[in-house]
């Protein structure tokens, strides 16, 4: 579990703006677009995955991968993730028992590659006999290679009947835990194939135009003129037709754009919509790292305004991506190493104990709503992380209430669409806290839909990731 005042979001290797795409598809070419064999690739993301099985975060595995192979595995690896449930159904057809650990991780990693041939990135016959060669070429897999030479081979033969008798599993089809789906089922009863069709999509790059430097509009331009195809998502975002790498867009090193998901946009409008930006302002940023909300923040206010805002981060490490992404953005904050759970060690003695006009509580979460950007989630989390995780978020909410200046406003984010990390929280908060009212929120945000009824007026109408937003008012004294 995130130790409180963390940033929440799980350390996956995709840096952003880094290309979650694949080798071109229907390729027959064993060495693919970059050059390198793919047997090697193959070999990497059966490692990759055999670590996440066991436990370990997408960003751990995908650093043990060596550097020249790891823009190839990871695209690989991720669509696999985005179709394990598939694979290990396919794999139990095909053998009675579990096969080691690194051959079940090869053999469900060709089989997750190939078992669409419309989808595979390779011709499936080339996945399988460039699969059989990783296996032969690793110690670990080397004994089993006959094995997974003969699973393969059947598996084109009779593919067809094989996925036709998975297609009644639940896991297979959707590709998720059973009990992840069963709690969608129960949380958004009309909504969750919905939910899990956009997890086992790859997600859209979006940026945030940073309104200091320019406008929406003008940023658009500037995109046209490389022949960048973009649209308007929010007030300040822009969806592109196709990711590319940060390095090229065009004053991204100037600070002129951010990447940041159209939920998370949100944020920042959401809280200091209403206030008098004019007047100088004490804004918290609970947990912050790495950054972007807190930029955000400072962005919308405008240069103008004197806000002031703290950013908390418990871990030191990542403290420092915030004072990263502010730099880069020319912008100005404090910073402080802190838990945001417990302000008795920092409240008094560096924010000299004065109450906070406006508090963003974005509270360690599940991460179930940004499942399409992080495909690992799925298989890492445990149905009993929900409720250790809305235990903390509690923790938090109940920590941080009382900074928060009579007449003032705390907004509390997940990036979950599990209702106990969302609804029922809020819910039980407001039970026990008769001075706190419940402001128009966006509530639950569906990932990949921008038609949120009950939501306020102004959310983003495109591509977004799962969120939760409410907007908590303090009664003046």
């Amino acid at each position: 579990m995130t130790p409180a005042g963390s940033h929440h979001r799980p350390r996956t290797a995709l840096a952003p703006g880094s290309r979650d795409s694949l080798p071109p598809r229907r390729s027959a070419d064993p060495h693919g677009a970059s050059g390198v064999a793919l047997w090697e690739q193959l070999a990497g993301v059966a490692t990759a995955l055999q670590a996440i099985c066991a436990g370990q975060s997408g960003t751990a595995a995908m650093a043990a991968v060596d550097a020249g192979l790891r823009p190839g595995v990871q695209a690989l690896l991720f669509q696999v993730l985005r179709t394990l449930g598939r694979a290990q159904a396919l794999r139990r057809q095909l053998v009675s028992r579990t096969p080691p650990p690194a051959a079940d991780a090869l053999l469900c990693t060709a089989l997750a590659l190939s078992w669409r041939a419309d989808e595979a990135p390779y011709e499936p016959f080339t996945l399988v006999n460039q699969a059989v060669e990783a296996a032969k070429r690793s110690m670990a897999t080397r004994a089993q290679a006959s094995f997974i030479n003969a699973c393969l081979r059947r598996f084109l033969r009779e593919r067809e009947a094989l996925v036709a008798a998975t297609d009644a599993d639940p896991v297979a089809r959707w590709n998720h835990p059973l009990w992840w789906v069963k709690k969608l089922q129960k949380d958004h009863p009309a909504q969750w194939q919905q939910i899990l069709q956009a997890n086992n999509a790859q997600a859209p790059m979006v940026l945030r135009v940073n309104g200091r430097k320019g406008t929406v509009a003008q940023y658009q331009k500037s995109l046209a003129a490389m022949n960048i195809d973009s649209a308007v998502v929010g007030e300040q975002g822009l969806i592109l037709r196709q990711p590319l790498p940060v390095a090229e867009l065009p004053g991204f090193a100037l600070g002129m754009v951010s990447v940041q998901d159209a939920a998370a946009q949100q944020a920042a409008p959401l809280l200091l919509q209403g206030l008098d930006l004019a007047q100088p302002l004490r804004v918290l940023d609970a947990c912050a790292a790495p950054g972007g909300k807190t930029a955000h923040l400072l962005e919308y206010a405008g240069a103008s305004s004197p806000i002031q805002v703290t950013a908390l981060e418990v871990d030191a490490v990542r403290s420092t991506r915030i004072h990263e992404t502010l730099d880069r953005l020319g912008l100005r904050a404090q910073v402080l190493v802190a838990d945001a759970a417990q302000p008795q060690d920092w409240w008094r003695q560096h924010c000299a104990g004065a109450l906070f006009d406006a508090i963003l509580l974005d509270a360690p979460c599940t991460a179930s709503g940004i499942v399409r950007r992080h495909p690992d989630v799925r298989w890492l989390r445990r149905e009993t992380d929900i409720a250790q995780l809305a235990a903390q978020q509690a923790r938090l909410l109940a920590a941080l209430w009382p900074l928060v200046k009579p007449g003032g406003r705390l907004l509390y984010c997940t990036c979950s669409v599990f209702r106990a990390e969302g609804d029922a929280q809020v819910q039980t908060f407001l039970a026990h806290n008769t001075d706190a009212r419940l402001l128009p929120s966006p509530g639950h945000l569906i990932p990949g839909n921008g038609n949120n009824r009950g939501a306020v007026p102004d959310n983003a109408t495109g591509e977004h990731d799962g969120f939760f937003y409410a907007l908590l008012h303090k009664a003046p004294g």
